[in-house]
């Protein structure tokens, strides 16, 4: 599988684009006035603190206080068996704290923070309150582990760093000069950390996480990517510089890309963008998936649309569901959903069916960076899943809520809305006595006014004896109206 990485560098935004064979499953969007902050590390103010919730809000130069749990906090005095002790043992209003962010702020929510800091490079994560060394979970091979736990402490007896090290799955193979490198690099920003933290006011930022252009290279660079396209000679040299730095072997492979033809339009990103921003997503055979994002969790319906099959019901139906859990899992890649997730398959009859439409939701989830969990079918025939969410869905960060509908995604009808006039004009007739009545209402309304409800309106005029004028405002949407008194 050939995979390439497009870094679009526009003056206000830098965008990230994951490719798989040409077809795009990941992207990152990153503004000048709303950069990410995970990864941040702020000397905070303890502005509250609320035992009920075991957790305190924190100011740290945002515009909302941060939430810190104290399952996030770092308790040098607990042991490992021993409960978890309350948050009012732990920070005090207007007490100072060392914080970092592990969740930006989301909707209306403020940002995650906790307490167990980590810096992270290439190879390696720095945990300052970690004593011992541990390595990631997605390295399998446990001839390979020992390799590395066996370089990591060689290492740390020569550089004496002031915490723990968790070797990353980017490592796997890695050489020893290659981590001797990261480790003398993490405590060389560590040690800058210790100094800056001294001397930092109160809500000031003590530790600012890459760019997005280098996270890429650091984070998104493996054996897998062919080519680091960069639209901008002046962040194409600095990845260079960076990569030379830090990340060596993937030098020859970041390129300059010096098109009259933006680099997203040339690979089609902007049209499969627009697409993730539908709530429609069609599926090669004929059927389709209906994803709708909520406060509280998001749906997904698999559909069989157009797709009839060529032998018998039960295999339609599992050859659609095959084909919707790939899509599906690029989707949620593709659109950063995180949260719980409810995926409603078509209905299988056979077991073997579910077996292996399972297999392949877990074997494509598998490619996903965040952390997932899922659960079997259940008895109402639904997948249940979390996604960890560390950053705004794409939806929240190109979008905002409509004003007509304030988010709801639908508008009363343009009859309902001549009912409620006419009930208000009652209600205004009765309470004032004036000559007239002026209706102010969008054109649809209007529309209806003089054309299906017409009769209904000449009723109403002749029972409260009064005259109704009618006036199109074209500002108004088709449930906002006025009945002004004249």
């Amino acid at each position: 599988m050939s995979e390439e990485i497009l870094i679009n560098v526009p003056p206000p935004a830098t965008r990230v684009a994951l490719l798989e064979n040409g077809v795009l499953q990941e992207v990152i969007i990153e503004r000048a006035r709303r950069r990410g902050l995970v990864g941040n590390i702020y000397k905070g103010k303890v502005c509250r603190v609320l035992p009920g919730m075991q957790a305190a809000f924190v100011e740290i130069g945002l515009e909302r206080a941060a939430f810190l749990h104290a399952s996030d906090i770092v308790n040098s005095q607990s042991s490992g068996d021993a409960p978890a002790p309350n948050i009012t043992e732990l920070v005090r209003e207007g007490g100072e704290v060392i914080v970092q962010v592990v969740k930006d702020p989301l909707g209306t929510k403020g940002a995650r923070l906790t307490t167990d800091l980590s810096i992270p490079s290439r190879f390696l994560v720095f945990i300052p309150s970690l004593d011992n060394e541990g390595v990631s979970q997605r390295i399998d091979n446990e001839e390979e582990r020992q390799r590395l736990r066996g370089i990591l402490s060689e290492l740390k007896e020569e550089i004496e760093p002031q915490g723990g090290f968790i070797v990353r799955t980017a490592a796997e193979g890695a050489s020893r000069e290659a981590l001797r490198v990261d480790m003398l690099y993490l405590s060389r920003v560590w040690a800058s950390i210790e100094e800056r933290r001294s001397k930092a006011n109160l809500q000031e930022l003590i530790h600012a996480d890459l760019p997005l252009a280098m996270r890429a290279l650091r984070d998104m660079v493996g054996d897998d990517i062919e080519k680091i396209k960069i639209d901008s000679r002046e962040t194409c040299r600095r990845a260079v510089e960076f990569a030379g730095k830090f990340i060596p072997e993937i030098s020859s492979r970041v390129e300059y890309y010096p098109g009259e033809r933006p680099i997203f339009d040339l690979y089609g990103v902007e049209d499969e963008l627009q697409k993730a921003l539908q709530r429609k997503v069609d599926l090669k055979s004929g059927g389709h998936l209906v994803i709708d994002q909520t406060e509280a969790m998001t749906t997904i319906d698999v559909n069989t649309g157009g797709f009839v099959g060529h032998r018998n019901l039960d295999e339609t139906l599992f050859k659609t569901n095959l084909e919707a859990a790939q899509t599906l899992c690029r989707q949620l890649r593709l659109r950063n959903l995180g949260g719980i997730i409810i995926i409603d398959f078509i209905d299988m009859v056979g077991e073997e069916h579910k077996r292996q439409v399972m297999r392949a939701l877990e074997k494509y989830l598998a490619k996903d960076h965040a952390k997932t969990t899922i659960t079997e079918v259940s008895a109402l025939g639904l997948v249940e899943m979390t996604r960890k969410r560390t950053r705004e869905s794409l939806e929240h960060v190109l979008c905002e809520p409509c004003p007509c509908c304030r988010g709801s995604g639908s508008l009363k009808t343009a009859e309902t809305t001549c009912y409620e006039i006419f009930r208000e004009i009652l209600r205004e007739a009765r309470q004032f006595d004036v000559d007239s009545l002026l209706v102010l209402a969008s054109q649809e309304v209007i529309d209806r006014l003089l054309d299906e409800d017409s009769a209904s309106l000449a009723e109403l005029s002749a029972f409260i004896g009064k005259n109704i004028r009618l006036q199109v405002e074209a500002l108004y949407t088709q449930e906002h109206f006025d009945v002004v008194l004249i």
